[in-house]
This record gives structure tokens, C-alpha cells and sequence, in this order.
């Protein structure tokens, strides 16, 4: 059974796209890290591993990967991107204290399309969704 991250590696490679060690780190932490990290993040986390990569290495990836639709860029407002390597049809929950993004799944949301065609006659190629509120950690700290 193949992986997702090899998958995407083959996506890439068919594409033309030549594999780094650099693309490949940075795919595969994107595709097992579900705290929908920033560029910045994602600098950090690897830069022990790759002491002559620089952050605008990581930004030229991201943009590779969002142009082969394998990642997603979320951006909220005025703070950084994050970017989401799930490509599933899910909505996000966002913490308005400490900025914690956690998925969640609510399948008939996509009755919204149909009625955005239905009332409108525009041809939806997807939505998104996010939830704004306080996270359960940040909501405990607040209780005590």
C-alpha cells in the first residue's frame, strides 16, 4: 500500500518536478504534522537537519505544492499563512487566544453549494469554513 507522502512524491516526479532532500523534508513534515504550521514554523522544525536551507527555500516549496494542489494555504486575517497538507473536504476550528487550528468534519455543509446554485445559478468549485472561539486548553487556563 503506498503512502500519501509517496503518492504526492510521484505526483511530483510525473509533474517533472525534481525531488530534493529539501522538498521531501518538507513534504513529509507537512503531511505528518496536523498543527497547520507556518512557513516560519516549518523553517525551524528542519533547519537542524538543513543548515543551508533558508526560509524562502521553504516559501518556493510551499508555492510548488499549492500550484500540484498537495497542500493548502489557510490564511486568517492578518497573521502568517499556515499551510495544510490534508486535502480532504474538512472546516477549521481556530483558537482566538493562542491561534490553535484543529479540523473538524461536517459532511452537510455541502448542501451550501447546491443552495448557493440553486438561488444564484453560481457554479461553486468549493467553500471553506472556520470557526472562531476559544480552544478547550485556553478555556481551562481561563477556569482556574
Amino acid at each position: 500500500m503506498t503512502s500519501k507522502i509517496d503518492e504526492a512524491l510521484d505526483k511530483l516526479k510525473h509533474s517533472g518536478i525534481r525531488m530534493t532532500p529539501q522538498r521531501h523534508a518538507i513534504l513529509s513534515y507537512l503531511m505528518n504534522e496536523r498543527s497547520h504550521p507556518s512557513a516560519d514554523e516549518i523553517y525551524k522544525a528542519l533547519e537542524h537537519n538543513f543548515p543551508s536551507m533558508s526560509v524562502a527555500t521553504v516559501y518556493n516549496n510551499l508555492k510548488v505544492f499549492i500550484d500540484y494542489g498537495l497542500v493548502r494555504e489557510l490564511t486568517y486575517g492578518d497573521d502568517a499563512s499556515r499551510y495544510d497538507a490534508d486535502m480532504s473536504e474538512h472546516y477549521h476550528a481556530i483558537c482566538e487566544r493562542c491561534g490553535e487550528i484543529t479540523d473538524f468534519d461536517y459532511p452537510r455543509l455541502k448542501a451550501v453549494e447546491e443552495a448557493a446554485f440553486e438561488q444564484t445559478g453560481f457554479q461553486p468549485d468549493g467553500h471553506r469554513l472556520e470557526i472562531y472561539g476559544i480552544c478547550k486548553q485556553c478555556a481551562d487556563i481561563t477556569k482556574h
